[in-house]
């Protein structure tokens, strides 16, 4: 037996289960969208992250890896097992036919396994749904969870995109969003410690003998 796993997110450049080959291809008319909370992770229930799935969207492709497991049903066991538990998220998986670039009228792979999510908040307790851009910048700027951060997410992804060759304008103007986010949070945190410590400073001169806080006052202008 043979079993094939599609990855389009962080099983990209983060696989964590063993298998014997990896390709890089793309499957069609799906693209990869922000659309669901992760809350264990990269997240929590107060403040979940939004990670990556899949929407049906016709003449769409998404570039990613396809891994093939072989070496008989314990392997395979041991390898969905694992699949399962990181991918709790998703309530669906879907059978795909995988491409090769270069080869895009003939899969070179049928039968692929993907997680998706069902697009339907009542279904399925994860799924976000769609939000402004500068909404889901904010959100990933800021979430972060046992894990790690999700900006770590996203940034890892627009990485391993560059480095398989397949950029994605999609991931790349959500991370120059969030990168914009997290410039201003910076210099709003540096306003409010450089008000601090002119407070601080105050105080502390208040504290000196007078003719000490002219010596200070002067020897700071």
């Amino acid at each position: 037996m043979v079993m094939w796993v599609f990855g389009y997110g962080s099983l990209v450049w983060n696989p964590g289960f063993e298998f014997d080959e990896r390709i890089v291809g793309f499957i069609k008319d799906y693209r990869r969208v922000f659309d669901l909370a992760c809350i264990d992770h990269r997240g929590t229930p107060e403040i979940p992250a939004r990670t990556l799935t899949l929407e049906a969207k016709n003449r769409e492709i998404c570039w990613g890896a396809a891994y093939c497991v072989k070496g008989g049903n314990e392997k395979e066991s041991k390898a969905m097992e694992y699949l399962e538990r990181r991918e709790c998220e998703y309530d669906k998986k879907i059978s795909v036919d995988f491409y090769e670039e270069g080869g895009p009228l003939r899969p070179v792979v049928t039968g692929v396994l993907v997680f998706v999510s069902t697009p339907d908040t009542k279904i399925n307790k994860y799924y976000l749904g769609p939000a402004p851009l500068d909404e889901m910048a904010r959100q990933i700027a800021t979430a972060s969870g046992p894990c790690g951060n999700n900006r770590e997410y996203l940034f890892s992804l627009e990485k391993a995109l560059f480095n398989i060759g397949h950029e994605e304008n999609y991931v790349i103007t959500l991370a120059n969003e969030v990168r914009k986010v997290l410039t201003k949070l910076k210099e709003k945190k540096n306003k409010i410690n450089g008000a601090h410590l002119s407070v601080k400073s105050h105080l502390s001169l208040m504290q000196l003998p007078p003719a000490l806080q002219e010596t200070a006052v002067a020897n700071s202008s």
